[in-house]
């Protein structure tokens, strides 16, 4: 469990400012994704988690869809490299499990694929394009 931090699940009505504030700093800001491709309708209908600091402000986040696709992982740049987003993930994993969904998939940076291999994902298929950064898929079964 993550030492100075709270990890919650939550859905977008509730959360979606610092939901939002942690996506426009990582995605918009520092990766330059165009505003418009950041939002979109998932939002609203997928299960969310956030991190929070002793400050009670938000650092980290992702989402996963009913179809078992995990996106919008984000950890603010200061907070990164302390096991945030490896508690996300597996926060999500467990999400999957509940809705006894029998595998989960991701669109991975490149930079990104030897984290998500960590936790058993594979990739699938050629490398391609979204908002300018090289992706791959990448595929878990679960048990």
């Amino acid at each position: 469990m993550l030492k100075n931090y709270s990890l919650k699940s939550c859905q977008w009505q509730q959360s979606h400012q610092q939901l939002s504030h942690i996506r426009r700093e990582v995605f918009i800001n520092e990766q330059k994704v165009p505003e418009e491709l950041e939002w979109d309708e998932f939002d609203a209908v997928a299960n969310h988690v956030l991190v929070i600091d002793s400050l009670q402000q938000p650092v980290a986040t992702g989402r996963i869809k009913n179809d078992g696709h995990i996106g919008r992982m984000a950890v603010l740049k200061k907070f990164r490299n302390q096991g945030i987003g490896s508690e996300i993930l597996l926060t999500l994993l467990d999400i999957a499990r509940q809705k006894k969904l029998q595998k989960v998939f991701l669109h991975a940076q490149l930079t990104a694929v030897p984290f998500y291999e960590k936790f058993g994902f594979e990739c699938k298929g050629n490398e391609f394009m979204d908002a300018g950064i090289p992706h791959k898929t990448m595929i878990k079964k679960l048990s």
